[in-house]
């Protein structure tokens, strides 16, 4: 798989305002009736593009703005005592950013863009007040935290497996997934992260990460051809990232 990264796109609305946007159907305004998008639209600011490794936020930096990813794709990186990084996550259009600091209100990662991103900035002050008024908004909000939490739950488990093949599976499921909730195709897809970002996410290194999909696809699992991934036996995907291993009789 090449690191050489292309454009991530195809998603972002034609119009700026919530109403008109193609993703709403994925992000804040998902359940609000159409008479209160106008109060959301009110706040939500545009942001400038950012390039590939531009920072969207910074770890300890206080917490202001919510972000929806208008296009592009960002991943999560945290770093320990030594500066060691590991990225703990990713987000695709459609999904929410700066979740991380609603329990200390200063971000505990830093999000940096894989290609060229795009998003909605919305302040969290102002965000509070129109919730406060729209409780399908409150609903909405705390589905999107529920989600959020369950793929950490979901990366803590892929952590725990020993087996390469047995995370790269459910990585890629949960690609997989994410792509059809975004309306495109979930056996064919782009991967805006390079192997090394893969890699530590899973807690693989490089070699590794490339040996697993090279025996994937001989497999007849998967085919890679450059950043795009084809799903030859969805079926079988799901089984192998749905396995647990049986429990030792006591």
């Amino acid at each position: 798989m090449s690191d050489v990264v292309e454009p991530f796109k195809g998603l972002k609305g034609s119009r700026n305002d919530c109403a008109k946007c193609s993703i709403q159907v994925l992000c804040l305004p998902a359940t609000i009736n159409p008479d209160d998008f106008e109060r959301l639209n009110t706040i939500v600011q545009k942001r400038r593009p950012l390039k590939r490794g531009d920072v969207l936020f910074a770890s300890g930096q206080k917490l202001e703005h919510l972000y929806v990813a208008r296009e592009g794709a960002f991943k999560s990186v945290v770093y320990n005592t030594e500066g060691d990084s590991q990225v703990t996550g990713f987000h695709l259009p459609g999904e929410i950013l700066g979740l991380d600091a609603l329990g200390t209100s200063k971000h505990t990662c830093d999000s940096v863009a894989l290609t060229t991103a795009d998003v909605c900035e919305i302040p969290l002050g102002d965000l509070e007040k129109v919730a406060a008024q729209v409780p399908s908004l409150q609903h909405q909000l705390l589905k999107i935290i529920g989600q959020t939490i369950n793929r950490d739950q979901k990366h803590i488990e892929i952590l725990s497996k020993k087996n390469a093949h047995e995370r790269m599976s459910i990585f890629l499921h949960q690609l997989s997934e994410r792509y059809r909730q975004l309306g495109r195709s979930g056996e064919r897809f782009m991967i805006p992260m390079s192997r090394e970002d893969i890699g530590s996410h899973l807690g693989l290194v490089i070699e590794t990460v490339s040996r697993t999909l090279s025996k994937m696809q001989e497999d007849g699992l998967i085919e890679v051809n450059g950043r795009e991934v084809i799903i030859r036996d969805l079926g079988r995907l799901h089984v192998l990232a749905h396995e647990t291993a049986p429990r030792k009789s006591a």
